[in-house]
């Protein structure tokens, strides 16, 4: 490995630095869903829910302190603020959730756009080079050229590797991304529609905008 990365030339640097930061945010992001995964209580949500339904708002505020299940603390958000504006409370919470839901993401996008031409790069650099030695020399080693070129190969190699590595940790992350907020959207919407019906229930000649 060493003497490939040698012989790939100086463009095999930045391609390393490119390697790490996408491992650091591969690493960084599967431990963050992860400890999403392990913060979800889906009973207790199910309970929020019935007491949403049953209008028992101060039970909720009790029944769910200290949970960090993001969809619930997001219902709470809309539940605290219910008399002001409960969707943009709750919209603003989510958007804050689903951003630090996509922290890194833009970093592994664009190495998959970059390695593989920084790879390129270094091939025609060596091509290049391999091109001024069959100047130089002329045509009585070609075999000097033939392994310059192959040598220039290493770093598009080196650069779709890291492409490939990181699209698709790069979807996977994208998938989890879209559930959340489509999970998100399901039980908000489902909070204003029991909001709502208790709202009128309680003031039947009230006409909500």
């Amino acid at each position: 490995m060493a003497d490939l990365f040698t012989s790939g030339g100086p463009v095999m640097w930045p391609l390393l630095a490119c390697s790490i930061l996408v491992l650091f945010v591969v690493l960084e992001r599967l431990l963050f869903w992860v400890s999403i995964d392990l913060r979800r209580n889906r009973p207790l949500l199910d309970e929020v829910m019935e007491f949403c339904r049953q209008g028992r708002w101060e039970d909720i505020r009790d029944r769910v302190q200290g949970s960090r299940d993001y969809i619930i603390r997001i219902l709470v958000t809309g539940i605290v603020h219910r008399d002001y504006s409960m969707s943009k409370a709750m919209e603003s919470a989510a958007t804050e959730q689903l951003q630090r839901m996509a922290r890194f993401m833009g970093v592994l996008d664009t190495m998959i756009t970059v390695a593989p031409l920084l790879g390129i790069l270094g091939t025609v650099i060596g091509i290049i080079d391999s091109f001024e030695m069959l100047g130089a020399a002329g045509i009585d080693d070609p075999r000097a050229v033939t392994g310059g070129i192959a040598q220039a190969l290493i770093t598009t190699a080196a650069g779709l590797s890291i492409a490939i590595f990181s699209v698709f940790p790069y979807n996977y992350f994208r998938s989890r991304l879209k559930r959340a907020a489509h999970a998100i959207e399901q039980y908000a919407t489902s909070l204003e529609i029991v909001y709502e019906k208790l709202d009128r229930e309680d003031d039947p000649g009230r006409t909500r905008p």
